[in-house]
């Protein structure tokens, strides 16, 4: 480890000297690139230096320990090695994960798209359900939402639902939630009492632009027509929904949401995005490694990550062996307790694979 951050306060030294220089700074690309990268390492390479102060007061508390033979002095240089040591060993925990390359997309938006899978009718109830989830979640957090798309159901649930959300890291912590969710309960269309099994999928995809992903104009076939649902005769006559397809690869993203027709081209384009983005990634994950699977964080849609059992009250995921009996206040949008667990084993995980 020594080495990585000896490597990493070089390199710090190298982009501080680089953003100084009259060339660089002549080239405002190349000055901010080199501004970015200087500014993102430099919460690491202060702990670096926590760090290293810390190694050098240990040493001479250490030394005060030995050579004193003042009581009072000795005293109070083993109270100071014994606060040391601990923040010596706090350190040597949180380094290794701040060395952790980070995920470019964690400071995204998001685009997020729940599905109705098994279970007909009670799978878009539950799809109603993990989108208020998620919407409290984000409002906790201070982040906005916006829906993109939406196919209701007539008693309150969807059987699909796109929709945006911004913020701050949003990607970092919404990323976990890509896969199968799966709901035990009771349905409200069930006389007999019995308990039902139904499953919603989950896709999560950073929010990306035109230019990374490099989708030209002439691969797409943009289609309007009239949007359905509440409006009345305004909606039946302007023709304000947007259809896009994406002639290479066959995906098709529509939106209805807004009454504008440029803004629902403009949501339609970020998902549409989004998806070409998170397909390439995909294709080219299971061309470099068809058996290797992270223990979380995968983004498998295929792959069931938790259940929801409302007879006994608990959630659990899958990934990480974690129950909770609070279904009430998961489903309310306390996530932090679910999120935290599996941000922690992902950066065991990863840790175990870097070492």
């Amino acid at each position: 480890m020594l080495s990585k951050l000896q490597a990493v306060t070089e390199k710090y030294r190298e982009l501080e000297s680089l953003i100084s220089d009259p060339s660089v700074i002549a080239d405002m690309t190349l000055w901010q690139r080199y501004s970015k990268e200087h500014a993102d390492l430099a919460p690491l390479v202060d702990k670096i230096r926590e760090y290293q102060k810390v190694v050098a007061d240990l040493d001479e508390a250490k030394e005060l320990l030995t050579d004193s033979s003042d009581a009072e002095l000795k005293k109070l240089a083993e109270e100071e090695f014994s606060a040391l040591k601990i923040r010596k060993e706090n350190l040597d925990r949180e380094l290794p994960l701040l060395l952790l390359p980070a995920d470019p997309n964690d400071e995204r938006n998001v685009i997020m798209e729940i599905r109705g899978g098994v279970g007909g009718e009670e799978a878009a109830l539950f799809a109603g359900d993990l989108f208020r989830m998620y919407s409290r979640y984000a409002e906790k957090q201070g982040w906005k939402t916006d829906i993109v798309d939406m196919n209701a159901t007539e008693i309150g649930g969807y059987k699909e639902i796109s929709f945006a959300v911004e913020g701050f890291g949003a990607y970092s912590k919404l990323k976990y939630e890509s896969g199968t969710h799966r709901v035990q309960r009771v349905p409200i269309t069930e006389s007999g009492g019995r308990i039902h099994t139904s499953a919603v999928t989950v896709a999560v995809l950073p929010e990306t632009d035109e230019v990374e992903v490099g989708i030209k104009p002439s691969e797409l076939r943009i289609d309007t027509y009239c949007a359905s649902g509440a409006g009345g005769q305004y909606v039946n006559r302007t023709e304000t929904a947007i259809r896009i397809t994406h002639l290479p690869t066959g995906i098709v993203v529509q939106c209805q949401d807004e009454k504008s027709q440029l803004k629902n081209k403009e949501k339609a384009m970020k998902v549409l995005l989004a998806r070409v983005r998170d397909l390439a990634k995909r294709e080219q994950a299971a061309a470099v490694a068809k058996d290797r699977k992270s223990q979380v964080g995968s983004g498998d849609r295929s792959e069931r990550i938790r259940t929801y059992n409302f007879p006994q009250g608990r959630v659990t995921d899958h990934r990480i062996g974690l129950t909770l009996h609070k279904l009430d206040s998961v489903l309310n949008g306390e996530l932090d307790e679910l999120l935290a667990a599996l941000i922690t084993a992902d950066q065991t995980e990863r840790l175990k694979q870097v070492q």
